[in-house]
C-alpha cells in the first residue's frame, strides 16, 4: 500500500471507532438524528455504533480489510437516511438549539466522498479489484 494510502486508512479506521464508541457513550445525539419513520431508534443507534466499531478494526487487519470497507460502504449507504432527514427537515444537531440551514445540503455530498474513500481500500494499489 503508498505511503499515501496506509495513513488514510488509519485515520479512517480511527475515525469510525471513536465514532461507534460516540453511539454508546452518547446515543442522545444520534437519537436525535433518526427518521421518525424508521423503526427501533435506540436499538438501531447501538448497531449502528458496534457496525462502525467492527468496520473500523477489520479496516485495520489485512485479512478483513476489503470486506470491512465493502462493509463501510453499505454503512454509509445505511445512514443516509438520517443525513438526509436532517438536511430536509432542519434537525438540529448535538446541543444546536435549530438546524444547521444550508449546511445540512452541503454536507450530503460528502458522505460521498466518504463512500469513495472506503471504496479506494476495496482495491489493491494497482487499481484491480482486491
Amino acid at each position: 500500500m503508498s505511503r499515501f494510502k496506509t495513513p488514510l486508512l488509519y485515520v479512517m479506521a480511527v475515525f469510525y471507532l471513536v465514532a461507534g464508541h460516540m453511539h454508546f457513550f452518547n446515543p442522545d445525539f444520534y437519537l436525535r438524528i433518526m427518521p421518525p419513520w424508521i423503526p427501533w431508534h435506540t436499538e438501531l443507534v447501538y448497531l449502528s455504533g458496534l457496525a462502525e466499531i467492527i468496520v473500523g478494526i477489520g479496516l485495520v487487519l489485512p485479512q478483513t480489510r476489503v470486506a470491512a470497507a465493502w462493509a463501510t460502504i453499505a454503512l454509509l449507504i445505511a445512514v443516509y437516511p438520517a443525513n438526509l432527514y436532517v438536511a430536509a427537515e432542519n434537525v438540529p444537531v448535538g446541543d444546536a438549539s435549530e438546524g444547521a440551514g444550508a449546511v445540512g445540503l452541503v454536507r450530503l455530498p460528502f458522505q460521498l466522498v466518504f463512500i469513495a474513500w472506503a471504496w479506494w481500500y476495496t482495491r489493491d494499489d494497482t487499481g484491480a479489484e482486491a
